[in-house]
């Protein structure tokens, strides 16, 4: 017969994440509405049945030990999961419609499992997708065009208060050969892009000359014309078209900073608020990409 491991109870994993991420037992049992005293039994007990010591209190307050990092990523992602059953056939059949932002890049690399899983809990939604630059989606959302929209770090409006969803680092993109390039051959998109900022600013930083080569307004856009050995581009990682890869201070290129995505809303409605979860949700479970939010 086989054997079936014990059960992991939500709330043991629930008490321990926000344990984990808030370095306090005192402001966990505030959450959850429980005593301190109840959240470290319930440490306890979730530590006797994975066999490891979790937590530790370190000179920054209660810390993850190795076995406690290795299982804060992956209980984020059945929490998420977990809490997007429950909400599924607890909460009120929503219907309508509503309209979703997205740059090109993220509604590739994102959109296609998050909205495949938001139709089959909502199938009287209806969702209407708009793809453009980071920047004039939010003009569209701050005009009633949308009602929430993904941006990238560096397009929120003064005083917006976003959902940062994923942060990391962002790559050169291209081939050796035309990475050593003097003045360097670059594709990007406008100037409104936070992406081209950032690698000018890298650029100028480093002393290294460089040329707009191209203008495009989408990745895919820059990545044809670097597929094609005219010029490098930035991308976020993701595979790569057959004949690119990641160029860096090898080719003499210049570090790249990390980079946020966001998810920002307007006027909150039961659709809007339904599939705001969705993408929330979402970002958390991406496999391989473990979401360092930002507050």
């Amino acid at each position: 017969m086989l054997s079936i491991p014990p059960g992991l109870d939500p709330d043991l994993l629930r008490s321990f994440v926000l344990i984990a991420e808030g370095g306090s037992f005192t402001r966990a049992a505030q959450a959850v509405g429980r005593t301190q005293s109840a959240v470290s039994m319930q440490i306890r007990r979730l530590e006797d049945i994975l066999g490891q010591p979790l937590l530790l209190r370190g000179t920054r307050g209660v810390e993850p030990t190795q076995h406690g990092h290795w299982l804060l990523e992956r209980a984020r992602r059945l929490l998420a999961l977990h809490d997007e059953i429950h909400a599924t056939f607890r909460q009120p059949a929503v219907a309508g419609s509503v309209r979703l932002g997205s740059p090109d890049d993220y509604a590739i690399r994102w959109l296609p499992a998050i909205l495949a899983r938001f139709a089959a809990c909502h199938p009287a939604v209806q969702v209407e997708v708009t793809c453009a630059p980071s920047h004039e989606l939010v003009e569209r959302l701050e005009d009633g065009e949308l009602d929430l929209t993904l941006i990238s770090e560096g397009n929120e409006p003064l005083g917006a208060r976003p959902r940062w969803l994923w942060r990391g680092p962002l790559f050169w993109v291209g081939t050796e050969e035309v990475a050593r390039r003097r003045p360097l051959p670059i594709a990007l998109a406008n100037g409104g892009c936070s992406w081209r900022k950032a690698a000018v600013a890298a650029l100028d930083a480093a002393d290294l000359p460089w040329r707009m080569a191209y203008t495009a307004a989408s990745l895919s856009g820059s990545l044809a014309v670097a597929l094609a050995g005219l010029a490098v581009t930035v991308a976020m990682p993701a595979p790569l078209p057959e004949g690119l890869r990641v160029l860096g201070a090898a080719e003499g290129l210049p570090v790249l900073p990390d980079f946020g995505i966001g998810l920002l809303r307007g006027p909150g409605t039961p659709v809007s608020e339904a599939l705001s979860r969705h993408i929330e949700e979402g970002f958390a479970l991406e496999e391989g990409f473990e979401a360092r939010l930002r507050a």
